[in-house]
């Protein structure tokens, strides 16, 4: 096993906020919000990825050969007990999208099978349904979520629509990436099960979020789940996962075939040829560090931080966020207050004017010819950090 990282952990009454900082790398002049595209990976955990790396490179070899089996399998059935499955059921991947096309090119498509995501999921998802439409002659169905929302009933009566004709697999956000809001898993699997529609859920952004059981996810009728563990788990970048269930893993292949093509789910998915593994083996850092936090302390920390920022702007700039307050977690979108479309352009002047005349970096998304901006909440931050955000615009 590895020696401990040098760097040292918070403790449970380590006091959250900017004297915390110092366990990240973060630039101290930039107000961060924006941990939810990318994540922050804390010192240790660098410390951790930089020593399971410098072992790699001191015998390749005998590493990648000897050692990195078993290493890969700790630290897969450490993630599995924390999202709630049995090691069985989980494989590592380098993110969500990986884990969406692998499910997606495993799938024997007939001539006609359609496709249900949102018109707001993720763009390479979208991408990959499109690409595999074109190739086979799917058609890809998009349930028209309302933005803004006014409850959890209208994301569910949007899918309702688009699977009332049918379909061959339905992809569900569990947390929508511009939108932010958490998804009610639960009635929309239910009416998928009940049509026969098998489901996928992209969960790039829940790991870490929310409070995680993946086996009664399975239960209830999900197929194929898929998370990254670079954003809220604070792994490093190059890290996912994804779940199957026994039937879901039937046919289930890599979206990289290599040497194991045919041995199963595990053989495939541990080896699609050389790469570095130290972001999958520095997991079991990454939740060692929010575990010395305290996982409800975290949860708790950052609902109740996005809550109090997103409030504070919203009545300083006079706005209403983009759904009830209870359907976000971590994340907050909003509307921008200017008076100006929603563009391509417009978003990218705006994030870079953000960062470079104010130190703040934030998303801005174009969403229905409209500009929104997308806050994010961690442990470093403080609401300070929002408020300068809130005085751009005073």
């Amino acid at each position: 096993m590895m020696p401990k990282p040098s760097f040292l952990l918070p403790t449970y009454d380590t006091p959250l906020g900017h004297r915390l900082r110092s366990l990240w790398s973060l630039d101290p002049s930039i107000h961060f919000l924006n941990h939810g595209s990318y994540g922050a990976t804390p010192r240790f955990v660098q410390a951790a990825q930089l020593r399971w790396r410098e072992e790699l490179e001191n015998e390749p070899v005998r590493f990648i050969g000897d050692i990195l089996p078993d290493a890969l399998r700790v630290a897969g059935a450490r993630l599995a007990r924390f999202v709630g499955t049995s090691p069985p059921r989980l494989a590592l991947v380098e993110n969500a999208t990986a884990g969406v096309t692998a499910v997606l090119r495993s799938i024997r498509w007939n001539a006609g099978d359609r496709i249900v995501l949102a018109n707001h999921a993720y763009p390479a998802v979208k991408n990959t349904a499109r690409y595999l439409a074109e190739r086979y002659g799917l058609h890809v169905i998009e349930a028209q979520v309302p933005w803004p929302l006014t409850s959890a009933e209208a994301l569910v009566e949007a899918y309702t629509a688009a699977i009332e004709g049918g379909a061959r697999i339905a992809i569900i956000d569990h947390i929508f990436s511009p939108l932010a809001v958490v998804t009610p898993l639960g009635a929309i699997v239910r009416l998928c099960r009940e049509r026969g529609v098998q489901v996928l859920v992209d969960g790039a952004h829940a790991p870490g979020m929310l409070r995680l059981s993946l086996d009664a996810l399975g239960d209830m009728g999900v197929d194929w789940y898929v998370g990254n563990c670079h954003k809220w788990l604070c792994a490093p970048k190059g890290c996912g996962f994804i779940v199957a269930t026994p039937e879901g893993q039937r046919d289930l292949h890599p979206a990289v075939i290599s040497n194991f093509y045919g041995e199963g789910f595990e053989k495939e998915f541990a080896w699609t040829g050389t790469i570095d593994p130290s972001a999958r083996l520095a997991i079991t850092a990454a939740l060692e560090f929010i575990e010395a936090i305290g996982l409800e302390r975290y949860h708790t920390a950052l609902r109740a931080q996005a809550r109090e920022a997103s409030a504070m702007l919203a009545n300083a700039w006079g706005v209403v966020p983009g759904a009830p307050a209870e359907m976000f977690a971590a994340m907050v979108t909003l509307p921008l207050p200017v008076n100006e479309p929603g563009s391509k352009e417009a978003v990218a002047r705006w994030r870079l004017k953000l960062l470079q005349e104010h130190n703040i970096e934030v998303p801005v998304h174009a969403i229905n010819g409209r500009l929104w901006v997308r806050i994010s909440a961690q442990v470093y931050n403080e609401l300070s950090d929002y408020e300068a955000l809130a005085q751009v615009f005073a």
